[in-house]
């Protein structure tokens, strides 16, 4: 979605807008002789009588849309209610909402005001470069849609303009550049994470793992970097057993995807980004309920988050090393797929005995946290939909997190807090490693129902050799039943945003 964004405009200019927005605080709806004007007053006496009735109370996210009936230069206003001390989410949350409205008003060519007690609010504590892009990531993640294949597509709204407008004080330069540049990073975000959704909403006949290589290549060519994909045939030479063992089951072979960006090349540190990339899962051998099975095509939402985040650092070029890691697979029943009770040796030489195939990503990951460190990696973060049980535990609403490192763990949750994306640690105590001992080989993949978030990230991390990593469990947050806030129906695209705030903020 190409949307031009501004900030500042002539007066001349407004009588061009389908829609003007104005986010609201509770505060300014107290009538009085002393109330400040919102918008105009006849539009303003309106706006409070409703307020009064307790039609629109400007509670988060609430909507009100007035036809301004030749009393103000656009046909509608949108009023969104804004949480005072919302922060960033609050702003990502009312611009949003103000999205949704647009869509439906189909609404082309939009104004922003930004009022006083916007600007002496949020943008005081959070700055205006951060204030601008949390209001861009709000409109422009609210308004992504997934595309269906269908014959004859509908015709799709575009939001084509819209432009910030300051609506008393004048700005300075200065401050005008930093909306700008907010602006900016904002779109870059926001792409991101679209593409995230975008490749973890492609049906599983389109995406299999030689498809998903193929876009990281383009990816890596359309911004200069570095890529190896390792297939079937040197993933042997290089004893992958867990990817390798995955992928036998099905005609699509597996893949290993590594990005190379080198942003700070006299650096020993170097990030290492690892996303599950199982880009349809039936369970294998242990199959799933065929119930809400489709929705197995999002089980490369970690893989899609990583590529997501990528194109991101990509284009902004911070002076700092990333090693983008995506083993990818199909796992599939077959004459050939793995048993319960098969012995895998992985990649790091360590073996595992399989006593449920449905635990497949962590085999994967296991090889791929080894192919990050045997490429430089210093400090690992794992992204994948890796267990049912954190659903159980966190629901949708947070993406659970197993660590080895509680410092890191605090910059990911420091980032995580800047992206308005919840992360929530689990306990890693020694006990739940005792449950994916194994008297076969040296780790079985599954330690059983209790705990299973906990000991699947423990198994991944018995593979960090001892280095600093963190594992994000998405199973709950990648993908959605219904929208929320700036998330639609469908992939997410979580952690996109974390990922990049971690690499990209300096504090």
């Amino acid at each position: 979605m190409s949307v031009q964004f501004t900030y500042g405009v002539r007066d001349s200019e407004q009588a061009a807008v389908d829609a003007v927005i104005r986010f609201v605080s509770k505060k300014e709806l107290i009538p009085g002789d002393t109330a400040a004007q919102i918008i105009q007053p006849q539009i303003d006496d309106a706006l409070r009588a409703l307020h009064a009735k307790g039609l629109f109370k400007a509670d988060a996210e609430q909507i009100e849309v007035m036809p301004t009936l030749g009393l103000y230069p656009s046909a509608h206003i949108v009023f969104v209610g804004l949480e005072q001390d919302g922060g960033a989410t609050g702003l990502r949350l009312a611009a949003a909402a103000a999205a949704k409205a647009l869509k439906k008003m189909r609404a082309e060519k939009v104004q922003v005001l930004l009022s006083e007690v916007l600007l002496e609010g949020s943008q005081a504590k959070l700055g205006a470069e951060r204030s601008a892009q949390a209001l861009t990531e709000g409109l422009l993640l609210a308004l992504h849609v997934r595309q269906p294949l269908k014959r004859e597509q509908n015709e799709r709204f575009t939001l084509k303009e819209v432009a910030f407008v300051p609506q008393a004080a004048a700005t300075t330069p200065e401050e005008a550049a930093l909306w700008e540049q907010g602006i900016a990073k904002g779109k870059l975000y926001a792409e991101g994470v679209n593409l995230a959704r975008d490749l973890t909403n492609l049906p599983g006949n389109d995406l299999t793992p030689e498809r998903l290589a193929h876009h990281a290549e383009e990816l890596a060519r359309e911004l200069d970097l570095e890529i190896e994909v390792i297939d079937e045939w040197s993933a042997a030479e290089q004893r992958m057993g867990g990817l390798l063992g995955v992928g036998q089951g099905s005609i699509n072979p597996p893949r290993m995807i590594i990005i190379h960006y080198k942003g700070d090349p006299g650096s020993e540190e170097t990030w290492g980004f690892i996303g599950k990339g199982i880009t349809f899962d039936t369970g294998g051998i242990s199959l799933k309920r065929a119930e809400g099975m489709q929705e197995m095509i999002s089980d490369m939402g970690g893989a899609a988050a990583v590529l997501g985040a990528m194109r991101v650092i990509g284009e902004l070029k911070p002076a700092i090393n990333v090693i983008a890691v995506i083993p990818t697979a199909e796992n599939m029943p077959s004459d050939r797929a793995i048993k319960p009770g098969d012995v895998l040796r992985m990649m790091s030489g360590h073996t595992v005995e399989i006593v449920n195939t449905d635990a497949e990503g962590r085999l994967v990951l296991a090889d791929g946290l080894t192919t990050a460190i045997t490429r430089g990696a210093t400090k690992l973060v794992d992204v994948a939909t890796l267990t049912g049980a954190v659903s159980v535990a966190l629901g949708t609403q947070a993406t659970g997190a197993v660590t080895n490192h509680e410092g890191l763990l605090k910059q990911v949750q420091s980032a995580s807090e800047r992206a308005g994306e919840r992360i929530w640690q689990l306990p890693s105590y020694p006990e739940y490693k005792k449950q994916i001992m194994s008297d076969a080989a040296d780790l079985k993949n599954s330690g059983g129902r209790y705990g299973g978030t906990i000991t699947g990230g423990l198994f991944i991390g018995h593979f960090a050799e001892g280095l600093p990593w963190v594992h994000l469990d998405i199973a709950g947050t990648a993908w959605l039943e219904s929208s929320r806030g700036w998330e639609p129906k469908g992939a997410t695209g979580v952690m996109v945003r974390t990922l990049i705030e971690l690499v990209v903020h300096h504090e």
